[in-house]
């Protein structure tokens, strides 16, 4: 059975900062708005900030849903799922902000993640406000196994130079605009 909880403790914390992969769920505010869902990774690349408060660092890609959703509506889901171990499913469902290169905050929330994993093509930090922390069972999700982490977009990314990564941010279609044409990432983009 599913459980509530009114703050990530301990065992949550654990659970959530040992998982290899974790999803993001957002949607607009329209109702015939495309609903995004995402999956992340990256070793050392989400931490728990403090008991109601996690942020994981958003790189560069083809899109900005997740930033466009963010910016207009603020709405967010993240999700954990257990691949060995016990069966469970954990979410935290909640407000998130994009922190971006050149606000205030962006150094100290940096600083709180892995040294090595802040990494090339950089362009946020999401913090996640939890509203609702919830379990469940996880019967269904299957076992399975991590072999390694992917190097390929660090890689990609690490043989650019910072100028070249905003150009390459301004060229993709929907870094500025979300596929719904909601603002998104900042351009030109903020140098580190």
């Amino acid at each position: 059975m599913g459980k509530l909880y009114d703050r990530i403790d301990g065992r949550l914390r654990t659970f959530i900062e040992q998982a290899m992969v974790f999803f993001v769920a957002t949607a607009p505010l329209a109702g015939d708005g495309h609903v995004n869902l995402s999956p992340k990774g990256r070793a050392g690349t989400l931490v728990v900030l403090d008991e109601k408060t996690v942020a994981f660092l958003d790189f560069g890609g083809s899109h900005a849903e997740t930033i466009a959703h963010l910016r207009e509506n603020g709405r967010i889901t993240l999700m954990w799922c257990a691949f060995t171990g016990p069966p469970k499913i954990v979410r935290v469902h909640g407000t998130g902000e994009p922190v971006f290169r050149d606000d205030p905050r962006f150094p100290e929330l940096l600083a709180r993640f892995a040294p090595d994993a802040d990494g090339p093509g950089l362009r946020a930090i999401i913090v996640v406000a939890a509203l609702r922390i919830s379990d469940t069972c996880g019967y269904a999700v299957p076992f399975m196994e991590y072999t390694g982490e992917r190097d390929t977009h660090a890689r990609y990314f690490g043989r650019k130079t910072d100028e070249e990564f905003a150009a390459y941010c301004a060229a993709k279609e929907h870094n500025p605009v979300s596929i719904d044409g909601l603002p998104a990432l900042p351009l030109p983009l903020p140098p580190r």
